[in-house]
């Protein structure tokens, strides 16, 4: 790719991934020819890539690469008997990962913030990016999903910074280590580590290999931000040679978030150093676990030694990202958001920051398994768990699990009869259409209904509020 000439055709295998339509734009930006295909297609990165005049073919085929493309950058979720894939390697055509090319073209030698984690990385990547803007880095950005201050989830670099979500998640069929592996780390934040993935991991001491290779990839005179209340991370800690090292958390760390409330519609903490108050944070968005998102944050930002008065201004301005607890609409006293909770954690700390924003009212929760861990059965009991903190409940049956095996799979089914066991009212439906039939005669002015899912939830958001509507 380096040799390539301005306007040289690069084509994507998989464009509608987060990161893959991120990158997409980068390439756009930075002068070439840019291409893409893909069988799943639907907003918001669908809508992005539209905007930016890239053209996308539908589905995957041999005659996708015709015209023949000077490079192809192949997608984490396309399979070695892809046929666009298959013609790819039986051609010449020179071919390369998103993260690879990530970690050599667009951030190079510049200052990488790597923001890494279980949960919390597309929101605490997006206010990462904002802080950098009101200390005037002009860092270049990759995250995976689009932060509402900039309306993409992309932009080349103009300064000597790059920030960056650094996914777990393996590389490509021909490159198995994790993403983040080829982000060059200077300055990592490191939210949360838990058992996710199951499809690429096989128990959590596996998970925590990969972050253990991250943490050895910080130089000395890096940063290492990390959530000092969580034992799995902790126990990581030796693997990391960076000499400043700082914890946060709401028990533990160098820096600790106490007096948390939320008033007038902020979220509101103070910030403890030691036992030195430094800061009081004020957010427009809530829950405890944005809250630390928030703190890590800071904290960075902090070591760095970056002004108060501007962080602490751009954290009043941050105004979230889309599809992360993204006010949908009120219709008829009814208030939708959309969340793409899907992890038990993510879903349990979802529903328990609706409640906390909206005191009194009573909250449903509509959830589609559509990841491939949700999808299968190692998170049965902790769902149940998770959604005790929804009034109700309405669960669509799992997106398709027919490459999983019987034994493994995740049962809707099983689930709602635990819940409606704990005295929970809780429902299903075989598609869309039946779950919306019966949201719509359940829900009643006063309810908040949060929609969670990884996916497109075959459009359930626009056919619920037009639903209510009626």
């Amino acid at each position: 790719m380096s040799t390539l000439k301005q306007g040289a055709h690069i084509h994507l295998i998989g464009i509608c991934g987060t990161a893959m339509a991120s990158l997409a734009g980068i390439l756009k930006d930075l002068g070439y020819k840019v291409t893409g295909s893909d069988q799943n297609v639907y907003p918001p990165m669908s809508t992005q890539l539209e905007k930016l005049g890239i053209p996308i073919q539908l589905g995957f085929k041999k005659e996708n690469l015709n015209p023949r493309p000077d490079l192809v950058i192949v997608g984490n979720v396309v399979s070695r008997s892809n046929p666009e894939v298959e013609a790819l390697l039986a051609s010449d055509i020179a071919y390369t990962s998103l993260p690879k090319a990530m970690g050599e073209y667009a951030i190079g030698t510049r200052e990488s913030f790597v923001i890494a984690g279980t949960h919390g990385k597309t929101t605490t990547t997006s206010l990462m990016a904002w802080i950098t803007d009101s200390v005037g880095l002009r860092a270049g950005f990759l995250i995976g999903g689009i932060p509402l201050n900039y309306g993409q989830s992309f932009r080349a670099p103009q300064g000597n910074a790059f920030v960056i979500e650094g996914d777990e998640y393996d590389t490509a069929f021909f490159d198995k280590v994790p993403k983040f592996i080829h982000y060059r780390p200077k300055h990592v934040i490191l939210t949360s580590v838990e058992f996710d993935h199951a499809d690429i991991y096989k128990d959590l001491e596996h998970v925590k290999s990969a972050f253990k290779q991250l943490l050895q990839l910080i130089p000395e005179d890096g940063t290492l931000v990390y959530h000092a209340d969580d034992e799995n991370i902790v126990s990581l800690l030796p693997f990391c040679k960076a000499k400043r090292q700082i914890g946060y958390g709401s028990k533990n760390g160098d820096y600790r978030m106490t007096e948390r409330e939320v008033m007038q519609g902020r979220n509101q903490f103070t910030v403890l150093k030691g036992q030195t108050r430094v800061a009081d944070l004020a957010l427009k968005i809530f829950g405890e676990h944005n809250s630390l998102n928030a703190l890590a944050v800071f904290a960075l930002a902090d070591a760095l030694n970056w002004p108060h008065s501007k962080i602490l201004q751009a954290f009043a301005d941050f105004k979230g990202v889309k599809r992360r607890q993204e006010h949908l609409g009120d219709i008829k006293g009814i208030t939708v958001f959309e969340d793409f909770a899907h992890h038990p954690t993510a879903v349990d700390l979802t529903l328990r920051c609706m409640h906390e924003r909206y005191p009194g009212r009573r909250v449903i929760g509509v959830f589609e398994p559509r990841s491939a861990t949700s999808r299968r059965k190692v998170f049965q009991d902790e769902y149940a768990k998770a959604f005790a903190q929804a009034d109700v409940v309405f669960i669509a049956q799992p997106f398709d699990q027919s490459k999983i095996d019987a034994g493994d799979r995740f049962s809707t089914d099983q689930l709602i009869s635990e819940l409606r066991g704990k005295g929970k009212v809780a429902e299903t439906a075989p598609d869309v259409p039946g779950l919306l039939s019966q949201l719509s005669k359940t829900a009643k002015s006063g309810d908040v209904i949060l929609i969670m899912s990884n996916g497109g939830f075959d459009g359930i958001y626009q056919k619920l509020l037009q639903q209510l509507g009626e």
